[in-house]
């Protein structure tokens, strides 16, 4: 039986040990994970999304600083039941730090919402960033006026 037939994601397992399946050279890096975090971009924005389903809005915290938008929070859940001798306590906290691609306008704020578990910071790109047409410029050519 081939290898390449059975699923990466059968083979590994969370751990500090590299794949032999990575091309990568640095082996003291923690295992990548999906974090549910986009970046997209129009003529007008630049766009940050990052999915907390469940997360209580007034529990997130968004800066941005030098060129990165920082997404972080935390929510806790206490439950308890005396009849059944039952507690639990959860906590779920994130983190997202990200840099924002391109020039982003400094004057103008940006606009953070959430809505059905989903951040989405969008930034103003500022006018320089903005892509410009080139007017093309026809040169009369050689030859014709002799």
């Amino acid at each position: 039986m081939s290898l390449d037939l059975v699923p990466r994601r059968l083979l590994s397992f969370p751990s500090m040990v590299p794949s032999i399946w990575d091309n990568d050279d640095d082996w003291f890096t923690a295992p990548s994970t999906q974090t549910g975090l986009s970046i997209s971009e129009d003529e007008q924005k630049v766009y940050v999304e990052a999915a907390l389903p469940g997360i209580n809005p007034d529990n997130i915290e968004v800066t941005y600083q030098d060129g990165y938008v920082w997404i972080k929070g935390e929510q806790q859940e206490e439950e308890s039941d005396k009849k059944k001798k039952y507690y639990r306590k959860a906590s779920n906290a994130f983190s997202y730090r990200v840099a924002v691609p391109g020039e982003v306008d400094l004057n103008k704020e940006p606009e953070a919402t959430y809505e059905h578990g989903v951040m989405k910071v969008s930034f103003m790109k500022s006018e320089a960033s903005k892509p410009k047409r080139i007017a093309i410029k026809q040169k009369k050519q050689l030859g014709s006026g002799k």
